[in-house]
């Protein structure tokens, strides 16, 4: 009996979420992650306080309770959607959606 070469699982998700119909899904928790690193990176003070919510075709929605956190993102948009869509291996240009409120 021969074993097959050892794969690491990461190479494999896309492939197990396809067939479980669950592409959308993880789609949005690796642009989550994307998002996550790049706000500390870039935005420290606005790390944790902004979460990647949707992301539709080249849209992310934007959540936060913060108005002044939603402007400084506004204001970093388009290096910000820059960052993400080069995460994302080179997406389509990305444009934000931001919500405020909430608590």
């Amino acid at each position: 009996m021969t074993r097959r070469p050892m794969e690491r699982i990461g190479d494999l998700l896309p492939e197990a979420a396809r067939r479980l119909g669950l592409e959308e899904e993880l789609r949005l928790a690796r642009a989550t992650a994307a998002w996550e690193a790049i706000l500390a990176e870039r935005v420290p003070a606005a790390a944790g306080l902004a979460r990647l919510v949707a992301l539709t075709g080249p849209e992310a929605t934007i959540a936060t309770s913060h108005p002044i956190v939603a402007q400084e993102l506004r204001l970093r948009e388009r290096e910000l959607a820059e960052a993400l869509a080069a995460a994302l291996g080179g997406s389509p240009a990305i444009r934000f959606r931001m919500t405020v409120g909430g608590g």
